[in-house]
């Protein structure tokens, strides 16, 4: 499967690079001269490349080229017309400008597959916004339900994009599918606030059969208790989430060493363990605050008790059960080998597709010649500034 994408920053590059790792060929179309904004970011890879760049777009093929040129629109249409899906995530209204909004294109090849990612959609009072990742967030009520009481947050991650990113990956999958049944192509679109939204469900059906909007716990949990991190003797922080109320007998009797805890009517039930949260979390943070952390580890594996340590990026970076499952892989770059997670879905017996991440316009050349294009022709567009 060939894939066409006009992307920058996040959200699409994480649909397209997945699909990437799932073996597709996948063209990255970047502007002439500086390309996928995101590569300018920072310089946090080996003092030269984005994180988010590195992160997002490895397996792929750089097409440097000048969209507002006719000439440059010329060669992407001559491309689209091979492709099995093409996909865009431009400014609001741009593509539909540049003919390659979904539905020109699914019009004119009715086989293809072809995606529109943006904010808040094509229509509608917020279609001409902009929608960066925490905008988003705000917009979609994510930041209300983060945080603590006193401050909001947004999510420490690009959970606008990342979710988007990720309805792309399924309607592509699910649209391929279609096609081979029915023969018909798909015109797609995915919006940032529409994904959020659907991750918000707790929240919107609580508040739409309540009333009440959940509070905003932190680590915590507004309909369970305990479901908080707690320090021990040690300084680490471990998580403990208790999910029903045979659970909190074994927590009380056998890690706590308070038996009484576990039939006393203020905590016998979830219901009066979320009703007197402050006093549950203190009873539990004064009994792990007198166990080390191999201590309180052995005595709620022993009792069957969830838990998980609070970890950094750094700790994520050495996890024992990441590297039990050989799940890094080295990958190659522009500024040199650069280490990465293997992809999510891996198949038995088969390879997974780790390609280098390109530099801008690496393959223009290839592309065009692929396309057609004598070598006088791509010379004369390049002496152009045309790609």
């Amino acid at each position: 499967m060939t894939v066409v994408s006009v992307e920058h920053a996040v959200a699409l590059p994480f649909a397209t690079r997945h699909l990437a790792d799932l073996g597709a060929r996948v063209v990255k179309v970047e502007r002439l001269g500086s390309g996928d904004f995101a590569r300018a970011y920072d310089t946090a890879v080996r003092g030269a490349m984005s994180a988010h760049f590195a992160w997002l777009n490895r397996s792929k093929q750089s097409l440097a080229i000048d969209l507002k040129a006719p000439e440059g629109r010329a060669v992407v249409h001559r491309l689209v017309g091979r492709a099995d899906v093409v996909a865009q995530n431009l400014a609001p209204g741009a593509a539909a400008r540049l003919g390659l909004d979904a539905a020109t294109l699914v019009a004119a090849h009715p086989r293809l597959v072809a995606v529109d990612l943006s904010g808040y959609g094509a229509h509608g009072p917020y279609a001409h916004r902009r929608a960066y990742d925490m905008l988003v967030q705000a917009e979609s009520a994510l930041i209300s339900a983060t945080g603590t009481d006193e401050h909001p947050a947004k999510a420490g991650f690009a959970a606008g994009d990342v979710s988007a990113g990720t309805y792309v990956v399924q309607a592509v999958l699910a649209a391929l599918l279609r096609r081979e049944r029915s023969g018909a192509g798909a015109a797609l679109e995915i919006t940032m606030i529409d994904a959020l939204a659907e991750w918000m469900g707790y929240s919107v059906q609580t508040v739409e059969h309540t009333g009440v909007e959940p509070p905003r716990l932190g680590i915590g949990h507004p309909s369970i208790a305990p479901y908080e991190a707690f320090a021990t003797i040690d300084g680490d922080r471990l998580l403990i989430g208790v999910q029903n109320d045979r659970e909190w007998v074994r927590l009380a009797t056998s890690v706590l060493d308070r038996p009484e805890a576990a039939t006393a009517p203020d905590f016998a039930t979830n219901q009066a363990r979320v009703r007197n949260r402050a006093r549950t979390e203190a009873l539990v943070a004064a009994a792990v605050a007198t166990l080390t952390t191999a201590e309180a580890e052995a005595r709620l594996a022993a009792a069957g008790i969830a838990y998980a340590r609070l970890n950094t990026a750094r700790d994520l970076l050495d996890h024992p059960q990441l590297a039990a499952r050989n799940r890094w892989a080295s990958v190659d770059s522009p500024v040199g080998p650069v280490r990465q997670l293997r992809p999510v879905v891996l198949f038995p017996g088969e390879e997974a597709s780790l390609g280098p991440l390109p530099a801008l316009g690496a393959h223009t050349d290839a592309i065009l010649a692929e396309l057609g294009y004598p070598a006088r022709e791509i010379a004369r567009l390049r002496t152009n500034g045309v790609v």
